[in-house]
């Protein structure tokens, strides 16, 4: 029988990934919404702090193993902004699009070369909410951010983020192949293979 581990976010986009790379024999996700649990303060200087905290928050008020992820964009000509602040860079309630207008507007007179930027994701896997040594796995995406939006897939900065690799934006990317190269992806597949 599959596993029930209680997944740290209200992120439908987040949500969506991880439960497109988790192995669904050995895990059953459960989003802490349908459980009634809030969102915690993410009060944490670092990814790390961040997914810690949210991950001990699931674990305490649901009783499973919890699952957390904390991720942003750091550019590299804004000394790493937005970083941890990426879901509220244009303000705590901000929306995707108020996030990257003010990226974009931020980045205005800055060059093509010098727009080199990167997403990290750090993911913590918390057997129970007492864990002494929580599992924590971290990924981490090259890339540029453009001049525009492009492209209708994936959430957040995706259609800011170019993907040399593939000469595409993140959003123009299919969703499955995202899921085998993205940040998250990367930290998820490490997370799978020290669980097994």
């Amino acid at each position: 029988m599959a596993q029930k581990i209680v997944l740290a976010s209200n992120n439908a986009g987040k949500l969506r990934e991880i439960q497109a790379v988790v192995d669904k024999q050995r895990y059953h996700l459960i989003a802490q919404s349908e459980l009634q649990i809030g969102e915690v303060a993410e009060t944490g200087a670092t990814f790390v702090e961040n997914a810690l905290i949210k991950a001990r928050y699931a674990a305490l008020h649901s009783g499973l193993s919890a699952l957390a992820d904390d991720s942003g964009i750091e550019v590299d000509a804004l000394q790493g902004a937005p970083g941890i602040y990426s879901a509220r860079y244009a303000g705590e309630q901000a929306c995707a699009a108020a996030n990257n207008e003010k990226l974009l507007s931020a980045l205005q007179e800055v060059p093509e070369p010098k727009r080199t930027a990167r997403f990290h994701c750090v993911i913590v896997y918390m057997r129970h909410v007492q864990d002494p040594m929580p599992i924590l796995c971290q990924g981490t995406w090259e890339g540029r951010i453009l001049h525009d939006l492009t492209g209708d897939n994936g959430f957040g900065y995706d259609p800011l983020f170019y993907v040399p690799t593939h000469g595409c934006s993140s959003a123009q990317l299919d969703p499955a192949e995202k899921n085998r190269i993205s940040h998250r992806a990367q930290a998820l597949q490490k997370l799978m293979r020290a669980l097994s």
